[in-house]
C-alpha cells in the first residue's frame, strides 16, 4: 500500500545515460522521477497533469544517486485546501555535501528550457523557505500558478544533517560520518487526466514485452496519448498518429478511439493537424512574456505549425476503419459530436479539403516549386523537429514523397466506407483525385534523387571515416559491396529554397515501406541504402542510422553529427518503421524474386540491429561510440550540443508490441 492508501497501478524504473528513471501511475497520479547522477547532478520530476513539474540542479560534484524506496503517491492540499497530488522519495548521495544552484517548478516547458540553456520564465520564479524540522532541515519551494489557481509544491528534506545559506546558494550537509541522506516530496495542482485502463489498450496479440506494455500504460490516458517522458508529457500529433498505425494490429477499440479522438478534436478550422498542445501554466507564462493580460487566457494552446501530420490523418483513417479487422465501429465513431458540435465525419472532411488544396497545385503543374514547403520562418516541418533536423531544406522528403501521395490515396480508398459517402459527396472535387494520385506517386519521389559517381562515393566515405577518426577498416567495410562502376542514386533528406536535393542519406524511405507500394526497382535501391554499413550507408552495429551527411560539405556534416538530435543517431521507432514496413512490402504478391530476396535480407539485417539495442528500445534514441571493432551502443544526452537527452518512456517506441 501506498500513502494514499491505495495499491500503486504502475510502478517501475528505467537507466537511460546517467539518470535513473522511477515511473509511477497511480490512480489520478502519474509522475516520472529522474535521478541524474554524473558531474551535473539533477532531480527532477515530471507530472501528465499539466505537463507540470519540478527541478533541483546542483553546482557541480561527480555523484552517484540511489532511490532508498520506490516513489509513493502523496495526496495533500496547499495553504488554502485545494488538493495538490504527487510523489514523495527518499534518496542517498555518495558524498556528505551539495550547493543547490537552481530549483524551479510549475510547467515542464520551463524545465526544458532551462535545461536547454539556462533561460529562465519571465514569471513564476519562488524562493525557498527554509523550515527547521524533528529529524533534519526541510527547504521548500511553494506557490500558486501565475494566475491564482492551485500551483506547486517542492520539498527537501535533509535527514539527520543540516542546511547553511549564504548569498548565493544554498549547502546540503550530511550528518558528520555520513551520505547525504534526502527526503523529497513534490507536488502538482494541476488538473489529473484519466487512465486508460492497460485491460482496455491491447490485444491478447500484443508481443510479451513487458517494458513497452509499461511504457505505452504510463502513457496512455482516454482522451490523449502523451509522447514520452520526461521532456513530452503532452499531446503531439504526428506521435499519436505513427504509434497508432504502428499498433494497430494489436490495439482494442478503446485505444483506437482515444488516439483518433484526440487528433480530430484539435483540428483546426482549416483541417490542420494540432503538433503539440500547450497545456498548464506555460501559455500564461508566454502571455506574460509578451506582455499580454492574464485575463481571457485559454486553458490551453494548439501549435499547427508542423505540415507531416496534415497528410498523416487519412492514411491512419483508413487503417482503422478498413484493416482493424472488424474492431473499429466506424458508424459510431464518424458520428460521434466533438466538444464543439461537429460530427467526426465532418472533421475528417475538413482536413481532407486541406489535404485536396494543398496537394493541386503540384499535381497540375509538377515542379519542385509546387511541392508542400515549410511555412514561412520555420525550419522545420516534419518528425526531424529540431533546428538542424531538414539540413536547411524547406521541402522535405517525408512529406512529399510519401505522405502526400498516402494521403491521396487514403482519400481515394475511404470512397468504400458507406458512413463516409455524404460527407465525400460535400466534399466534391473527387472526379480529379485518380489523376492527382498518380501525379504526385509518379513525380514527386523524382523530384529528391542525386547521383554520384563511383569515384566521388568512394572518396566521401574515405574522407567521412577519417573525419569520424574511425578505423580504415570502416570504410573498407562500407565500400565492399560498392565497385568502381558502383553509382550512388539515392533520395534527398530534402530540397532547399531552389528546389535542389541536399544530399543526405536517411531513413525515411522507411515511410514510402509502409504507407506505399514502390516499384521493384525503387526498392532495391533505397533498401540498399538503409542497410548499407555507415558511413556508406546507415547501417551501423548499434542499429540504423537516422542520417547521413557523408555526401554533404563541412557545414551539412557539422549539422549531423552523432551528438545531434536528428544527425547520425538512432531513433527506436524509424527503426520499427521500417521493420513494419519490409513485412508490409513482403506480404505484396507483384515483386520478382530478386527483389524479394533484397527486401527478405534487409528484413532479417534490421532485426538483428533492433535485437543487439533491446535494452534501449523504449527509449527516443541513443548515438553510438566505436571500440575499434565494432559501433556500440551510446546514450544521448551526455556529450550533446544541442542540450537535448532522449525520453525514457516514448510513446512511438512502444510499437515493438505490434510487430514479428
Amino acid at each position: 500500500m501506498n500513502a494514499a492508501g491505495t495499491a500503486a497501478a504502475l510502478q517501475y524504473c528505467v537507466v537511460e545515460g546517467p539518470s535513473n528513471n522511477l515511473m509511477l501511475r497511480d490512480g489520478d497520479v502519474c509522475a516520472q522521477c529522474l535521478l541524474t547522477d554524473g558531474p551535473a547532478p539533477r532531480l527532477l520530476f515530471a507530472f501528465a497533469a499539466g505537463n507540470s513539474g519540478a527541478a533541483i540542479w546542483f553546482e557541480p560534484a561527480e555523484l552517484h544517486w540511489q532511490a532508498l524506496a520506490p516513489l509513493r503517491a502523496q495526496r495533500l492540499a496547499d495553504g488554502q485546501g485545494r488538493p495538490l497530488r504527487g510523489v514523495e522519495i527518499e534518496v542517498r548521495a555518495d558524498r556528505p555535501r551539495l550547493r543547490i544552484r537552481r530549483a524551479l517548478l510549475g510547467s515542464v516547458r520551463v524545465l526544458r528550457n532551462h535545461q536547454h540553456d539556462a533561460s529562465l520564465p519571465p514569471a513564476g520564479l519562488v524562493d525557498p523557505q527554509l523550515v527547521r524540522a524533528l529529524g533534519g532541515a526541510v527547504i521548500v519551494w511553494q506557490r500558486d500558478r501565475i494566475d491564482g489557481r492551485a500551483g506547486y509544491r517542492l520539498e527537501l528534506q535533509v535527514v539527520g544533517g543540516r542546511v547553511e545559506a549564504d548569498a548565493e546558494a544554498l549547502e546540503l550537509i550530511a550528518a558528520p560520518g555520513e551520505d547525504l541522506q534526502l527526503r523529497l516530496v513534490a507536488a502538482t495542482g494541476e488538473t489529473p487526466l484519466r487512465p486508460l485502463p492497460a485491460a482496455q489498450l491491447l490485444t491478447a496479440a500484443a508481443a510479451d514485452l513487458p517494458q513497452a506494455r509499461q511504457a505505452l500504460e504510463f502513457l496512455s490516458f482516454d482522451d490523449r496519448w502523451l509522447a514520452g517522458g520526461w521532456r513530452f508529457l503532452t499531446y503531439f500529433g504526428r506521435d499519436t498518429l505513427m504509434s497508432l498505425r504502428l499498433l494497430l494490429p494489436v490495439l482494442q477499440p478503446a485505444g483506437m478511439r482515444a488516439a483518433l479522438a484526440s487528433v480530430l478534436e484539435r483540428l483546426d478550422a482549416q483541417g490542420r493537424v494540432a503538433h503539440e498542445e500547450n497545456v498548464g501554466e506555460f501559455p500564461l507564462i508566454e502571455r506574460v512574456g509578451a506582455g499580454w493580460p492574464l485575463a481571457g487566457a485559454p486553458e490551453f494552446e494548439l501549435d499547427h505549425k508542423m505540415v507531416d501530420d496534415d497528410f498523416m490523418l487519412l492514411p491512419v483513417l483508413a487503417a482503422c476503419l478498413l484493416e482493424a479487422g472488424g474492431r473499429f465501429d466506424a458508424a459510431s465513431f464518424l458520428a460521434t459530436r466533438s466538444a464543439g458540435g461537429v460530427s467526426y465525419g465532418a472533421l475528417i472532411m475538413r482536413n481532407a479539403a486541406h489535404v485536396l488544396a494543398r496537394a493541386r497545385p503540384f499535381a497540375r503543374d509538377p515542379v519542385a516549386a509546387n511541392l508542400i514547403r515549410l511555412p514561412p520562418g520555420q525550419v522545420a516541418g516534419d518528425w526531424r523537429d529540431s533546428t538542424d533536423g531538414l539540413g536547411g531544406g524547406v521541402f522535405p522528403y517525408s512529406v512529399n514523397a510519401v505522405l502526400v501521395p498516402a494521403a491521396l490515396a487514403a482519400l481515394r480508398m475511404l470512397e468504400g466506407v458507406d458512413e463516409l459517402a455524404p460527407h465525400l459527396a460535400a466534399l466534391g472535387a473527387l472526379d480529379e483525385l485518380e489523376a492527382m494520385v498518380r501525379v504526385w506517386q509518379d513525380a514527386a519521389p523524382d523530384c529528391f534523387l542525386f547521383a554520384r559517381p563511383a569515384a566521388t562515393l568512394r572518396a566521401a566515405v574515405e574522407s567521412y571515416t577519417a573525419e569520424l577518426r574511425l578505423p580504415p577498416a570502416v570504410a573498407a567495410a562500407a565500400l565492399a559491396d560498392c565497385g568502381a562502376a558502383h553509382e550512388c542514386v539515392a533520395s534527398a533528406l530534402a530540397l532547399d529554397a531552389a528546389g535542389h536535393p541536399l544530399p543526405i542519406l536517411h531513413s525515411d524511405f522507411a515511410f514510402a515501406l509502409m504507407f506505399a507500394r514502390p516499384d521493384a526497382a525503387t526498392l532495391r535501391r533505397e533498401v540498399a541504402q538503409l542497410v548499407r554499413p555507415f558511413p556508406a550507408g546507415l547501417m551501423t552495429d548499434a542499429g540504423m542510422l537516422v542520417a547521413n551527411p557523408v555526401y554533404g560539405d563541412a557545414a551539412l556534416r557539422e549539422r549531423f553529427a552523432n551528438d545531434r538530435y536528428h544527425g547520425t543517431v538512432v531513433w527506436s521507432w524509424q527503426q520499427a518503421l521500417a521493420a513494419a514496413g519490409l513485412a508490409r512490402q513482403l506480404a505484396r504478391d507483384d515483386l520478382d524474386a530478386a527483389t524479394r530476396r533484397v527486401l527478405a535480407d534487409a528484413q532479417a539485417l534490421l532485426w538483428q540491429r533492433i535485437a543487439a539495442a533491446r535494452e534501449v528500445a523504449n527509449s527516443e534514441l541513443w548515438s553510438w561510440d566505436h571500440d575499434g571493432s565494432r559501433f556500440v551502443v551510446a546514450p544521448y544526452g551526455p556529450k550533446s550540443r544541442t542540450a537535448d537527452e532522449s525520453n525514457a518512456a516514448q510513446l512511438w517506441s512502444t510499437v515493438y508490441l505490434a510487430l514479428r
